[in-house]
């Protein structure tokens, strides 16, 4: 049997990941890319990232740059090609580290879309993205082209 998810305006994401620092944190993640602060710890920091849910736990791991953007990344995919541009702009604006800069992926295909990764100050890689087709998100099943070859 085929499980059917909801598709709902009351269904959020979360995603928790590690920090070093609460101060950095709020400058990349609030000042940075305007993300909404939430409540907060000496350990931890709730934000909402357009109306998803982050949340930044403090570690005494060191944190490593990853060798790439494959495996751990995460992420926006913009519906409006104006918003993805809109946070190009604020990227630069806030002198951002960009991990990748802004491109175009798959072009001239129906998976063409629109991209970038920002690398946040703990080696986090975040990717913001537009489709030129909106089916080429979840569908497109046929097309077995994901991500770049290593």
């Amino acid at each position: 049997m085929q499980s059917q998810q909801p598709t709902t305006d009351f269904i959020l994401f979360h995603l928790a990941f590690p920090v070093t620092n609460i101060s950095e944190t709020k400058t990349f993640y609030h000042e940075g890319l305007g993300c909404e602060l939430g409540r907060e710890s000496p350990q931890s920091l709730i934000m909402s990232l357009y109306g998803h849910q982050l949340v930044a736990h403090v570690t005494r791991e060191p944190l490593t740059p990853q060798k790439g953007i494959y495996p751990r990344h995460f992420g926006l995919v913009f519906s409006q090609f104006g918003v993805w541009q809109a946070m190009v702009e604020r990227a630069e604006h806030y002198r951002l580290t960009f991990y990748q800069d802004p491109r175009i992926r798959f072009a001239n295909s129906p998976l063409e879309h629109h991209t970038f990764f920002l690398k946040d100050p703990f080696h986090n890689l975040l990717e913001f993205k537009h489709y030129r087709q909106p089916e080429a998100i979840f569908g497109c099943q046929d097309l077995t082209q994901i991500g770049d070859l290593p």
